[in-house]
This record gives structure tokens, sequence and C-alpha cells, in this order.
């Protein structure tokens, strides 16, 4: 029996080469004996107007069994923050850049959905974070995110002032440009660019990046995945800061205001072909070095040819 019966397909870019492959990849899973379920805005740019139709959030575990992301990593960011919770797998074809979420070369198209659909694949868990604005002692904003939540100065160029407590104790004040909350996933983005480490997607684990800090002896801190941060706006602060999720949107704070950020409970699920390798990606995307082309003897010392 196959693992993957109801196939829903997502896409949010409305390229030429997006669309290309959306018009191949469903003409591929229809040929392969798949149902094929597409978003109502997806649909749109299909050739083929037999395909069944549903809203984003009716992608539930009893309507498909998969959902595959035609697009770039924002597409598949986008595409976990509106089916989180909904405990569907997620799967991406790469028509962007980079490429750490969305793993199936275009080019392979047929080979990799195809292996995976024959149920031989790898399954990760994420986690995403929640962010609340606090304001008298209520929330007037919300927003999730799979890579990162960020404070930082909206429109200023000014250094901005806050304090981070961890559990409720205080870690430090500080003022400089913001401060970057990384999920594993989001290690390689955003953090990655402001000086961050890079954290294995498996790791239960949370980065805070400080953004340009007038004190050269701030540094990032790794903290436990199930740690509760908070955020507080300096009450002198002119700047009305602002709270990015995954850069793709924002909420609006005030001075005084409270930024409270913790893991949420359901983590999403992707699924990556077989020979899926974190370390691979990571030579390729980020330009690591490849092997020596050294010649070890069996005594196991490298010596020049």
């Amino acid at each position: 029996m196959f693992p993957f019966r109801r196939i829903g397909v997502v896409a949010r870019l409305r390229n030429r080469e997006v669309v290309e492959s959306l018009n191949r990849l469903v003409a591929f899973l229809k040929s392969d004996g798949r149902e094929v379920v597409v978003e109502r805005e997806t649909a749109k740019l299909l050739d083929d107007h037999s395909i069944e139709v549903a809203d984003g959030r009716t992608l539930k575990p009893d309507a498909v069994d998969l959902v595959i992301v035609v697009g770039g990593d924002g597409s598949m960011l986008g595409a976990i923050r509106a089916l989180a919770g909904l405990d569907v797998p997620l799967l991406g074809l790469n028509r962007g850049r980079l490429g750490f979420l969305t793993d199936i070369p275009p080019e392979a198209m047929e080979r990799g959905i195809g292996r995976v659909l024959a149920g031989e694949y790898q399954l990760s868990e994420r986690f995403l974070l929640e962010a609340e604005v606090w304001r008298q002692g209520a929330v007037v904003a919300s927003g999730t995110a799979a890579n990162d939540v960020v404070l930082h100065p909206g429109r200023s160029v000014r250094m901005m002032e806050f304090e981070l407590y961890v559990d409720d104790q205080f870690v430090y004040s500080q003022h400089s440009d913001g401060l970057i909350v990384a999920t594993p996933t989001g290690s390689t983005a955003y953090a990655l660019s402001a000086g961050g480490p890079i954290l294995h997607p498996q790791l239960d684990a949370i980065v805070l990046v400080p953004m340009n800090p007038h004190s050269l002896n701030s540094r990032p801190i790794v903290l436990d995945g199930d740690s509760a941060i908070e955020i507080r706006v300096g009450i002198r602060d002119e700047l009305h800061a602002a709270i990015t999720c995954d850069g793709q949107y924002e909420l609006p704070t005030e001075p005084d205001d409270a930024i409270r950020i913790h893991k949420q409970p359901r983590p999403v699920r992707l699924i990556h072909p077989v020979d899926h390798n974190f370390y691979q990606i990571c030579r390729t995307k980020l330009g690591w070095g490849s092997r020596l082309d050294s010649v070890h003897h069996d005594d196991g010392n490298a010596t020049d040819d």
C-alpha cells in the first residue's frame, strides 16, 4: 500500500519556473495514480482545471497524506506557518536559491518525488516559535515563526534599548540594533549572517544573536528549546521597535511592551529524500571545503603525491 495516496500541492511564487514545475508535478502525480488536491490560489496557475481544489487550512490529515510545496525556502516557511498544527508532512520541490528546506531539484523531480512516494524517505521534525506582544497585562499581537523572531528598531537607524529575561531570570540589558531569536532551522538564515552558530536541525535548542551590540563582549547564546524568553522594550526608548516573524510580517511594539517567545507545542514534520545530508547541503550552499585530495597510507598519515 502506498504511504501517500492523496497529495496536496501548494505554490506561492508566480514566476515561469514555478508554474512550469507545478504543471509538470501535477501531471506526474496523476500519471503515478495519486489523487491530487491543489490549494485554491495555486490552482489558478494550473493548465489542468479538473484538479480538486481546497483552501489551505483544509489540507488536514483526513484530507491529504502529504503536501508538496513548489518554490524556495520562503515558500516552505509560509506553508509551515499556514499548516502549523495540522500534522501534515511537507515535502519541498526547490525552485528557489538556497534550498535548505526544499531539497528536491526540479531536474530530478520525477525520480526524487517518485522515491519518496514509494516510501524511501527521511522524516524530521522542526519546532516553531510563538511570539506575543504584551501591553498592560494583555496580548495585543502575536505571530509564528519557523526560522526566527527578530526585534529591530523599525525604520529608525538608531540603536534600541531592551532587557532580556530567560525563564524569569534577568540575563542582560543591551543597546544594539536588535536581537534575533532563532530555531535550529533558522540558524542558517538571518542568524548566521549576524554571526550566530549553525545548529543541527534536530537539536532542541534556541539561539539568541545580538545585532551589532554596543558592547563588544556581547555574544550569541544557545538556550534549551523549552526556555521562556522575554524581551522588555526600554520605557525611555523613543523608538517604536518592531517584531518580525520569518522576515515576512511585522508586529508593532510600544515602549515598555514585553515580547514573550516560546516554542510551539506541536512540531511540523518535513519529508526529505532518503539520501538527504545536512552537512552536504551546508557544503553546497555555504561554500564549505570538500575533501582534501591527499593520499592516505596504511599508517594513517597523509603524504603528498
